[in-house]
């Protein structure tokens, strides 16, 4: 395989640019390049103003020059404005056989799309474009699924729009991906504005390969961040498809967790190849402190972020709860009591003890589960952490105590993974 370098730069907002790669005779990739069209640049998560979906796929062989491949690698740091979305009659991509349908245009997304159409095909880049006129958004599940279905590229690099891919990414993960067939792959990022998310970046790019698995469980979200995904065709095929369920889905949660359940694997390209940018309207800083540092879901009332810290605390119960028989629940706090609080009654009672470093909820000695029915109350103890003993689920946030959480897990010899994970 050549040394091609590709990077692709389009304009933030289009639903899905798909990109296939011939490396080689008998190698393909698609590369789904996804920015969240049904979810527009949205004021304080407003719901999105429009409902089509609009799916580019382009085609590039390895035959590019030097001085071509030089040129497709060009970083641009200022794509055109935020777009939503242009959608058009039915799912026929453009440029097939059959004719081409028209668009029906909500500002001027597709006059943009057009316009990389004409860039990449000055390239040797077939470029084909497709769309639904749903009534409502589809969401990004239905993009990816649809980009996958039109595609047969036997290897998947996802890309979010607005970011900046890197020179050797796909060569990179693609030489990864033949040591793990059946994993998601991902790498390390540069964030832009540089300094934004920085406990976040820092957290993608400095996990050991062991915590990709181990840290599964954490507010984060998945430890192989989407923007950075590459898979085989055959692993989406065993794990998808995609969740379609629309608005505020969070599909690659969805998927991450049915990756793990079905045995697949974690790891990651211990190099940059993706400028991964932030939007500062994406999240809230109070939705922030509740979910992922960086995912953008506009309508809460289709998906809530209870219900995302639902579907952890069972991904949690299912995957290290069910081997346990006790435990202790490191934070005697908010995070600490909610988590007690959604457990399942049989993992309730597996709680032996709080612990803590607060001497004043040390002191109260004990918790109450005010709203349990059982008759008594249920009353558990919480304890100094050195006093606790293992296994323990930690409900104290990552990089925020200056090294003290740290320090405190050290003291103990506990192995991460065995004695403890992290949940908050």
């Amino acid at each position: 395989m050549s040394g091609l370098h590709v990077l692709l730069i389009l304009p933030a907002w289009i639903t899905l640019f798909r990109h296939r790669l011939s490396l080689q005779a008998t190698t393909h990739f698609t590369v789904l390049s996804l920015a969240i069209s049904s979810y527009p640049v949205f004021n304080q998560l407003q719901r999105p103003r429009t409902s089509a979906n609009c799916f580019v796929v382009a085609h590039m062989s390895s035959g590019l020059s030097e001085r071509r491949r030089d040129r497709v690698s060009e970083v641009n740091m200022n794509p055109p404005k935020r777009l939503r979305a242009a959608g058009s009659g039915a799912e026929t991509p453009r440029g097939e056989q059959g004719g081409e349908r028209s668009a029906v245009d909500v500002d001027d997304s597709r006059k943009v799309v057009e316009g990389w159409r004409e860039r990449l095909e000055a390239r040797g880049i077939a470029v084909a474009i497709s769309s639904h006129s749903s009534a409502q958004p589809r969401g990004v599940g239905y993009a990816k699924n649809k980009a996958i279905s039109q595609s047969c590229g036997k290897y998947l690099c996802f890309q979010d729009a607005d970011d900046v891919m890197l020179p050797q990414r796909v060569r990179l993960q693609y030489e990864a991906s033949l040591l793990r067939p059946n994993s998601l792959l991902g790498c390390r990022v540069q964030r832009l504005p540089e300094g934004s998310t920085e406990r976040y970046t820092r957290w993608i790019n400095t996990i050991t390969q062991d915590q990709l698995i181990t840290q599964v469980y954490t507010s984060h979200g998945p430890t192989v961040v989407m923007p950075t995904w590459f898979c085989s065709r055959n692993w989406y095929l065993k794990v998808g498809p995609f969740d379609e369920g629309g608005k505020g889905v969070p599909e690659d949660l969805l998927f991450f967790y049915q990756s793990l359940r079905q045995g697949g694997g974690l790891s990651r390209v211990n190099q940059c190849l993706l400028v991964y940018r932030y939007h500062e309207k994406a999240t809230t800083h109070s939705v922030t402190e509740h979910l992922f540092t960086d995912v953008m879901v506009p309508d809460l009332s289709t998906f809530t972020w209870e219900t995302i810290w639902k579907l952890r605390v069972d991904f949690l119960q299912e995957r290290v709860l069910s081997q346990w028989e006790s435990f202790t629940i490191w934070n005697a706090g908010k995070q600490g009591r909610k988590l007690y609080r959604c457990l399942s009654p049989t993992n309730q009672k597996k709680v032996k003890a709080f612990c803590d470093v607060d001497e004043k909820k040390i002191q109260k000695g004990f918790y109450t589960y005010e709203e349990s029915k059982e008759i008594p109350k249920p009353k558990i103890p919480i304890l100094h952490y050195k006093d606790a003993s293992a296994p323990f689920i930690i409900c104290v946030k990552l990089d925020m105590t200056g090294g003290v959480l740290e320090e405190n897990l050290n003291s103990l010899k506990l192995k991460e993974g065995t004695d403890y994970y992290h949940f908050n």
